[in-house]
């Protein structure tokens, strides 16, 4: 299993680290882990985010394919 520190994810998408400790306090971005005082985002939780915030105009996200 791979797993991102908050400074690994904020570099990865190139924002600070307080943005998410903000958004953690929101409940808002990638569902993540704590191990003791560390917090831990698994690499399949911040692709499926990732996914989902993916749009193809201003109006909403892509619809979600049925297969």
């Amino acid at each position: 299993m791979v797993l991102f520190t908050q400074n690994q994810l904020a570099d990865r998408w190139q924002i600070s680290p307080r943005t998410l400790e903000q958004w953690r306090w929101l409940g808002k971005g990638p569902m993540f882990m704590k191990a003791g005082a560390r917090v831990l985002y698994r690499e399949t939780d911040v692709t499926e985010y990732e996914v989902s915030r993916i749009y193809q105009n201003t109006s909403g996200p892509l619809p979600r394919k049925i297969i």
